[in-house]
């Protein structure tokens, strides 16, 4: 049987109720972000960092926020779930972790929410809106976009983002042509880019994604989470060391 909990060094989370597992790529992405959140906001005042607000979309477990707060403690983050079993399951990680005072989970549609704009966006999407959907709709929701698709959360993104913000959002690498596609349609830039490979043996197959709502260079960058020996390369190792217990 599955083990129903993740352990990080600083948290725990918890997954059995939710149909979006604890996953390699969103421990990556979580890593990432963090570490860029905290890059960006290093060189702000302190009172600029405690009005920082932070939107996650589709917290599932909650793990990016967890991961987020645990690097950036000043910031305040909203983590919304549809599902109401994940939320519930969100809550109670959130709750047990020693970031409860940054994160506060909402169970709620993110396209009926209304609490003015976020200077951080943060989401592991729904990926698979053309592919054979589970016969579990909690799955559906979860990975095949039925909730919500990548159009409509590029859209609610530029709504809820203040003009100077930042948003983050890990995604499928096969989809990368329809993603830039989409993002130019709606008016959003990509700042950066890293390309997942799950070994460095293997094609590419996430982005980790960083925008704005104004056109930058975008700086490209590449990722292996394994190396030829199957074991974890120094990049991954850099990300992670803070949450893997065992790095």
């Amino acid at each position: 049987m599955p083990n129903p909990f993740f352990q990080f060094k600083h948290f725990t989370v918890y997954h059995d109720r939710c149909a979006m597992k604890v996953t390699t790529d969103a421990c990556l992405f979580g890593a990432w972000v963090a570490d860029n959140c905290q890059e960006s906001l290093g060189n702000d005042q302190p009172s600029a960092v405690n009005h920082q607000r932070v939107l996650d979309i589709g917290t599932g477990t909650g793990l990016l926020s967890l991961m987020v707060a645990q690097k950036n403690s000043h910031l305040h983050i909203d983590a919304i779930e549809i599902d109401e079993q994940a939320a519930a399951q969100a809550a109670e990680n959130v709750k047990a972790s020693p970031y409860a005072s940054a994160i506060s989970v909402y169970h709620h549609d993110i396209t009926a929410w209304e609490k003015g704009a976020y200077n951080i966006i943060l989401s592991n999407p729904p990926f698979y809106e053309k592919e054979i959907p589970s016969s579990l709709q909690g799955k559906n929701i979860a990975h095949h976009g039925e909730g919500l698709r990548l159009e409509t959360l590029f859209k609610i993104i530029k709504e809820k983002l203040t003009d100077t913000g930042t948003f983050y959002l890990l995604l499928p690498y096969k989809r990368r042509q329809d993603i830039e596609k989409l993002m130019q349609q709606t008016g959003l830039y990509i700042q950066k880019l890293a390309i997942v490979q799950p070994t460095v043996e293997n094609a590419p197959f996430r982005l980790l994604l960083k925008g704005s709502k104004h056109p930058v260079n975008t700086h490209i960058t590449s990722l292996s989470v394994y190396d030829a020996a199957k074991q974890y390369t120094p990049g991954f190792v850099s990300l992670l060391k803070e949450y893997y217990l065992y790095l």
